[in-house]
């Protein structure tokens, strides 16, 4: 079944209200929101953060923190049935077997003391009447279906000890192993690498293909929007300002505030190489390993050892962007904490100056944290929540021997810097937006006057718009300071636009490195090619317009 043949709409949403509490920035989180999703078609919601996109897919789930925001009007209809008439228990026996839900953040939705296997088979056990053995094997058939490396190994696995887009992967396999008739994607595939997403995009089409699934599925990926999506429907601030057919909708958008989405999405194509041949070296990885041993798991299961980083050397200069890229699991994230000290390496060196970083003493390090400081991919969790943000940036200073007040004066200096009013230094984390506290993650990196700044995904969980002023503000502060950035990251429109160099990993190597420009031009590796051809979108050219005010 196609999204051409479909008649009936598995989900009909007529004129949805979504009340928000009392003191919120408007009254409806969702104001008259009218959308339909019918057999074998893909809808993408698309807007910027507070939208009301993932208001929506709580809606429909009935998951919404009722009842300070609660459903205020409208009808929610799904296979004909109004499920606002549906008891808990009612919506209970749906969830799971007829309508799944992939949540956006894995680490909150897994249970932390279960492993990836019971989890998923809880779902078969409450649902239906296969045997342990049964079970077991679909369990192990859906991990193999999302292409988790080594399922034997992930089932014995508890969330903490498999990668981000791992975790991503368990979470779809769970959403997909009753083959529900409706999925609701909620940014299903931030957190995953290139070639990951294009697996699992391919593994929901097929799925519809043979079960005639809908698919409502939250982005703020437009490369993943033209793969995928048959229509488009775009909010901003709880209203829905334009939907249509998918090409219609990203060739020729009409509203202004789409216009502005789609023309905040990276290029694929790189800017011209900056030459950093007179550069000096600021920082030189020689041959760094790192090995993750074998632990041992309940009834005498193990999990087996990962060489995580295997021999990997590199050279970033004064003023350098490098990006590292790879799929999950390659070794990214390891080689930013081994460099920044967050893990200690099993071997090689880590040359900052001339100083080893992996011989650093305590009290060497300890001096050294001023020179290299890290962004972390999600700002909430790196932000103590009980400080205000005076504190959390001014804490670096203060404990290396700087006066508190002239401190705190230097945090109002820096909240300028990346573009935040000197007013919030006075306010807490809980009060920002994603973007903002990605700022102020920034602030607090640069509050120590590094050298050098490893960024880990600092904008994977961005929306378009916000992304492009994060990246603006990057490379502007590269620029002013000559900072030397060690930029992560799995998406590589993003490593196009911020990037000089690239260093391409897999399996814990680097198996190709060299100019931003060149490498996309010319890969020289098969997996580098594998990695560009797997870009969701990579064959659309987003439009170019006038005006793009939102």
């Amino acid at each position: 079944m196609t999204a051409e043949t479909a008649t009936d709409p598995i989900l009909q949403i007529d004129g949805l209200r979504v009340a928000l509490p009392e003191g919120a920035d408007r009254p409806f989180a969702l104001d008259g929101l009218d959308l339909t999703v019918k057999a074998g078609e893909i809808v993408c919601l698309v807007g910027e953060s507070g939208s009301g996109k993932s208001m929506a897919a709580g809606a429909v789930m009935r998951l919404l923190p009722e009842p300070r925001v609660h459903i205020a009007g409208g009808r929610i209809r799904f296979e004909g049935e109004d499920l606002s008439q549906l008891s808990p228990a009612g919506m209970r026996s749906l969830r799971g077997r007829r309508m799944a839900m992939i949540f956006q953040e894995p680490m909150t939705a897994l249970n932390p003391q279960k492993t990836v296997g019971w989890q998923i088979e809880e779902v078969l056990r409450i649902h239906t009447a296969l045997s342990a053995k049964e079970r077991r094997a679909r369990v192990h058939e859906m991990l193999e279906q999302v292409h988790i490396p080594d399922p034997d190994s992930a089932i014995n696995a508890y969330p903490h000890q498999i990668s981000g887009g791992q975790r991503q992967r368990v979470m779809i396999a769970m959403a997909l192993v009753l083959e529900p008739k409706l999925i609701i994607a909620d940014e299903p595939t931030t957190a995953l690498d290139v070639t990951t997403q294009l697996q699992v995009l391919k593994l929901i089409r097929e799925l519809q293909a043979r079960l005639g699934t809908g698919v409502l599925f939250i982005t703020h990926d437009f490369g993943v929007v033209a793969e995928i999506a048959d229509r488009v429907a775009v909010l901003k601030e709880g209203e829905l300002v334009e939907q249509g057919p998918a090409r219609e909708v990203l060739n020729h958008p009409r509203h202004p505030y789409t216009q502005a989405l789609i023309a905040a999405v990276p290029a694929l194509r790189p800017p011209p190489s900056r030459s950093f041949d007179d550069a000096p070296a600021i920082l030189r990885v020689d041959r760094l390993k790192k090995t993750f041993e074998a632990k041992g798991g309940l009834f005498g299961r193990k999990r087996n050892a990962v060489a995580a980083v295997d021999d990997v050397s590199f050279t970033l200069k004064k003023g350098e962007t490098l990006g590292v890229v790879g799929e999950s699991g390659s070794g990214k994230t390891t080689v930013s904490r081994c460099v920044t000290r967050l893990l200690n390496a099993d071997g090689g060196a880590i040359m900052l100056g001339d100083t080893d970083l992996v011989a650093a003493g305590r009290g060497t390090l300890r001096a050294l944290r001023r020179d290299i400081q890290m962004v972390f991919q999600d700002p909430m969790a790196s932000l103590n929540p009980r400080k205000r943000v005076v504190d959390i940036i001014a804490q670096g200073p203060i404990t290396h021997g700087e006066n508190p007040r002239k401190a705190h004066e230097r945090t109002r200096e820096l909240l300028s810097l990346v573009e935040l009013s000197p007013a919030a230094a006075e306010r807490y984390p809980h009060e920002f937006s994603g973007g903002q506290r990605q700022r102020i993650g920034i602030a607090r990196a640069l509050a120590m006057d590094p050298k050098v700044i490893v960024a880990d995904e600092p904008v994977s969980a961005l929306d378009v718009s916000v992304q492009a002023q994060v990246l603006r503000l990057l490379a502007d502060l590269r620029e002013r300071l000559s900072l030397s950035l060690l930029f992560v990251t799995h998406d590589l429109r993003v490593a196009a636009q911020l990037c000089d160099r690239v260093a391409v990993m897999e399996k814990g190597r680097i198996v190709e490195i060299g100019p931003t420009a060149t490498v996309f031009a010319e890969p020289r590796h098969a997996y580098t090619r594998k990695l560009l051809d797997s870009i969701p979108g990579r064959d659309w050219v987003p439009p170019v317009f006038a005006g793009n005010a939102a």
